[in-house]
């Protein structure tokens, strides 16, 4: 099973459909639309006048939104970065308009249009109420420097239906953590967390993982993902004894700075060679420690991912990095 590296670019493929941006009002000649359940429809850039608004009100012109399945939403500011509160208060009025959409992905920005901690999210807890019957949402972006109403937040949620969630983010705040280990989510099937670091907002602990590491909300999970973090050690310690690992085919603890002491603490815990795959690339472990995690996994038929290791001094923590973090 090969592991797919996510990098901050704009997917080609989302919810399984191949992506389309919807095309400027006035292009010339008009072109032809797919059908509206063949694709997921990206939104990107809004016009001049009218701004994101007008940029929806041409979406639901031009398109069928009753047959949209996957919907993306690229920058919805024209000038200066905007939260995305507007935006997503008017796509959540109109949520009876898509009653087949079942993919969303908030902030789907390159780091060419805005640094994903520049990216102002807001309160997307909406998204949970307006969309019963979404099935995988993604929301990029979050750091430190926002006001209460342009950060990334969550209130608890039930939602019955979610079956995949991510947040790539160079700092995801602790209380969104939080939120997420208070909440009921039993279809939820894949969990991806990028934590980032400190400095850009990402205050999560180990402690603020322990509900989710029980597993407890999550009966269905069988892919988690506690990524790019700077405390990549103690949770790889946390996750050598957490509950929820014996139920998972994969395994990612990527991106962020794990090494030979949260490797040991993997090596040591328990079993993973029921597992699928297991992700560590970007890493800071020693020649030794890898060995073992290759004679571990392929004595068990497990395709681990220990590319992109850093050679630097394995006892200088000070010079370690995270993949994405400004």
């Amino acid at each position: 099973m090969a592991v797919e590296h996510l990098d901050i670019d704009h997917p080609e493929v989302f919810h399984g459909l191949p992506v389309f941006t919807l095309p400027e009002p006035d292009t010339l000649p008009a072109p032809t639309l797919p059908e509206p359940g063949s694709v997921a429809w990206r939104l990107h850039y809004p016009p001049e006048d009218g701004g994101f608004p007008a940029l929806w009100r041409h979406f639901l012109g031009a398109v069928d939104t009753r047959r949209v399945r996957a919907l993306l939403i690229g920058p919805w500011w024209h000038e200066d970065y905007i939260s995305l509160g507007p935006a997503l208060r008017l796509i959540a009025s109109d949520a009876g308009l898509f009653p087949e959409l079942r993919g969303l992905f908030l902030a789907d920005v390159t780091g060419e249009e805005c640094e994903v901690s520049w990216i102002q999210l807001c309160d997307i807890t909406p998204v949970f109420e307006a969309f019963p019957q979404l099935e995988e949402l993604v929301v990029r972006g979050g750091g430190e420097s926002m006001s209460d109403d342009e950060e990334l937040r969550l209130e608890p949620v039930h939602h019955r239906a979610l079956k995949s969630l991510r947040f790539e983010s160079g700092g995801l705040p602790g209380h969104v953590v939080r939120a997420l280990g208070a909440s009921d989510l039993p279809a939820l099937e894949r969990l991806e967390l990028w934590l980032g670091t400190q400095g850009y907002g990402g205050d999560a602990t180990v402690e603020d993982l322990r509900p989710l590491l029980s597993g407890a909300a999550l009966p269905s999970l069988r892919h988690l993902g506690l990524c790019n973090s700077e405390i990549q050690d103690e949770i790889a310690a946390a996750v050598a004894s957490a509950p929820v690992v014996a139920r998972l085919e994969s395994l990612a603890l990527s991106m962020g700075t794990l090494g030979d002491m949260g490797a040991r603490a993997l090596l040591d815990g328990q079993p993973l060679t029921h597992l699928v795959s297991l992700d560590l690339h970007h890493h800071y472990l020693t020649e030794p420690l890898m060995s073992r995690f290759r004679d571990l996994c392929a004595g068990a038929d497990v395709h681990v991912d220990l590319d992109e290791a850093d050679g630097s001094d394995p006892e200088d923590e000070e010079f370690r990095y995270v993949v994405v973090s400004e």
